[in-house]
């Protein structure tokens, strides 16, 4: 079954397609040749990961799901949030938004932190959303060359390693995403006939 992805991004498409059962097919936005960029001018990641996935429902009028992720960083009052993509700026550069990040946490000793990932799901007409969340701390250097974004300055709870320091297997087995995916596959699997 093929499922749209309100999403551009080939790295996080992969990242859902490895945790979701094999009948569920991804299908991005790129691969049905609609380049265009979904405005994210909600202010939160809840509202964001909701605008995307009506736009693409109402754009293509098929089953779909979009995800909205941001950082929240406690001692910075919850920043980047929703901002987590273009922190440092419209180019969205992963190494200026985590430089911007570091700076800001210098002198900072409460470097407490948590990923929140919400999926929002048009299935058959209904809208459902799953939310993943996982905590943890920024380190004070960039390590690991895996995963994008973030990953290489947050190190989650329990763990030593940055995200980027893991495989995708070891990450996909408590990111956020993945525990906001796990929501989603669950939902799934109540259905008859899948």
């Amino acid at each position: 079954m093929k499922l749209i992805f309100a999403s551009h991004n080939a790295h996080k498409a992969s990242e859902i397609q490895s945790i979701l059962p094999s009948w569920i097919e991804i299908v991005t936005l790129s691969e049905l040749n609609y380049l265009d960029e979904i405005p994210e001018n909600e202010p939160t990641i809840e509202g964001n990961s909701q605008f995307k996935a009506r736009f693409v429902q109402h754009k293509f009028e098929q089953n779909c799901f979009a995800d909205d992720t941001g950082l929240e960083i406690f001692a910075l009052n919850g920043r980047p949030g929703v901002h987590s993509a273009r922190y440092a700026g419209e180019q969205r550069d992963s190494n200026d938004n985590m430089d911007k990040v570091m700076m800001e946490l210098e002198s900072c000793s409460n470097r407490s932190a948590q990923f929140k990932t919400v999926i929002t799901l048009f299935w058959e007409g209904l809208e459902y959303q799953f939310e993943g969340i996982v905590r943890g701390n920024i380190s004070r250097e960039k390590t690991g060359s895996e995963g994008f974004g973030y990953d290489p300055i947050f190190i989650p709870e329990g763990e030593t390693r940055s995200f980027a320091e893991m495989t995708l297997a070891e990450k996909n087995n408590f990111s956020h995403r993945a525990r906001a995916i796990e929501k989603l596959v669950a939902f799934f699997n109540t259905l008859p006939n899948h």
